[in-house]
């Protein structure tokens, strides 16, 4: 018999195949952006709701996906996949949603199924625009894990005192300055005194 969990559990496989979010594979199909989010998935009277059959037609044209695929991924076997919290990066400047650690806070996150990482603090931000090129697109899902050790040549979350956040590669640390290095080349390398420093966060897993 197939389950209401089976079909969701498929179609969140669905967006993780194409390496984007469940929201993003709505926005991808012409829907509203919160049609496939596990809130959607209850009615407010606690019943289950099923996506309709036209959402599923527009999800599988978006992603170029056969219905016998979309089937396999109702059968396939439970691959390690963590819910994060989600927000985009052009939002993640704003005040209120870190605490000091650089840990998630506060309201307007949303939620991703993505590879686990083993951090309960771990959180996704969708990428917006080209000043990161090549390295990361227009729509990529970067992975930050507060709890993972950085090493040199790491890329990097950072965000300053001033509120300004960043994402760079690790060149150098010390106990003074912080060097990065800019993913795109058209910007400039940064050193920052490591007093400017509120926190620095490793990058373990992107889309694309």
């Amino acid at each position: 018999m197939l389950t209401h969990e089976q079909v969701w559990t498929a179609m969140d496989r669905l967006a993780e195949r194409a390496g984007i979010t469940a929201s993003a594979l709505a926005k991808r199909a012409g829907l509203d952006p919160t049609t496939f989010n596990k809130s959607k998935r209850i009615t407010p009277e606690g019943r289950e709701r099923w996506p309709s059959t036209e959402s599923v037609a527009k999800a599988l044209a978006a992603t170029n996906t056969s219905i016998d695929t979309f089937v396999q991924l109702i059968g396939d076997s439970p691959r390690a996949v963590q819910s994060v919290p989600l927000l985009g990066f052009a939002q993640a400047g704003a005040g209120g949603y870190f605490d000091d650690s650089g840990f998630p806070a506060g309201k307007g996150w949303d939620e991703a199924g993505l590879p686990a990482v083993n951090d309960e603090h771990a959180y996704a931000l969708e990428i917006s625009g080209d000043s990161m090129r090549p390295a990361y697109r227009d729509g990529d899902i970067i992975v930050v894990s507060p709890g993972t050790p950085i090493r040199r040549g790491d890329r990097v979350v950072v965000k300053t005192t001033g509120g300004e956040m960043m994402v760079k590669e690790l060149k150098r640390r010390t106990a003074k300055t912080l060097e990065l290095a800019s993913l795109n080349p058209v910007h400039v390398d940064r050193t920052l005194a490591a007093g400017d420093v509120a926190w620095i966060a490793r990058i373990v897993w992107a889309s694309q």
